[in-house]
């Protein structure tokens, strides 16, 4: 698979099979991430496992798609807002390099925002200066949705003089 396939191939996956996930797998993936671009390297990530009580706590509609494995990924403080700005996006570039490696092995991963969310947060215990980029469901597909269509990358490209 080439890196432009895993792009193009990998989907949010919304429904887990029960299969457990090998924690040498999920090091690996979680190793692969922290490859991620990060500015001065701050590695300004940090993991969050979540077990069964503090699943049920958060409550999630789906309960993350039945994942085997829930992780909370939090981006560390930051002196200034520039910075806090680039935490946030080394952050994201964390998890999207933890998806593609994961998608690679045969596995999945659903993406949810709702770790930022105040009573979240709380459950999380993740203190006010650190910022919840995401809370993600890990496991195997019980099924990979279908490819949306996606806007033609020309209408999006301005050209500056």
């Amino acid at each position: 698979m080439t890196i432009t396939d895993a792009i193009k191939n990998r989907r949010t996956i919304k429904a887990f099979k029960p299969d457990p996930i090998p924690e040498i797998d999920l090091l690996t993936w979680l190793e692969a991430a922290s490859y991620a671009p990060n500015h001065r390297l701050n590695e300004p990530w940090e993991i969050l496992v979540i077990g069964p009580e503090t699943r049920s706590k958060l409550n999630h509609k789906k309960d993350f798609g039945g994942a085997p494995v829930v992780l909370a990924i939090v981006s560390k403080p930051a002196a200034t807002p520039f910075e806090r700005d680039e935490n946030i996006m080394a952050v994201s570039c964390f998890v999207q390099n933890f998806m593609l490696a994961a998608h690679e092995a045969g596995a999945g991963v659903y993406w949810s925002s709702m770790g930022n969310l105040p009573q979240n947060r709380e459950i999380l215990g993740v203190e006010q200066d650190y910022d919840v980029v995401g809370v993600l469901g890990v496991g195997y597909p019980a099924e990979v949705p279908t490819a949306k269509p996606r806007t033609p990358i020309s209408s999006k490209i301005t050209h500056l003089a």
